[in-house]
């Protein structure tokens, strides 16, 4: 009898085989099982200045002006963004502010909402 691997999300013990795809009854995460074998999915967390996990779509808030390079408008204090979308790269944060227009951001000057 093989052993199966854990959740990687959850690290349910309870993980069963549906077809090629490995499952948690726990938390419905699903992935392949050849991911499984090739040490899991490299999944990349982004989080805020304080700690808070971020995803597409949240609302955000910068925690600190932002001067706009090539350019003499500023990003104040306080401006809160939404809908914002995750991306690669130093600058983690895509997302369109209000009488600036579309940006990328750092997620360490930002707090979400």
């Amino acid at each position: 009898m093989s052993t199966l691997p854990p959740c990687p999300k959850c690290n349910s013990e309870y993980t069963y085989e549906d077809g090629s795809q490995l499952v948690c009854p726990e938390c419905a995460h699903e992935w392949s099982a050849d991911a499984a074998q090739d040490g899991g999915d490299d999944v990349k967390v982004i989080k805020d200045s304080v700690g808070n996990v971020l995803q597409d779509g949240d609302t955000i808030t910068v925690i600190k002006d932002l001067k706009v390079k090539g350019s003499s408008l500023v990003v104040k204090v306080g401006t809160k963004v939404k809908g914002i979308r995750l991306c690669d790269g130093d600058h983690d944060i895509d997302c369109k502010i209000d009488g600036i227009g579309a940006m990328k951001l750092k997620s360490e000057f930002v707090r979400k909402v």
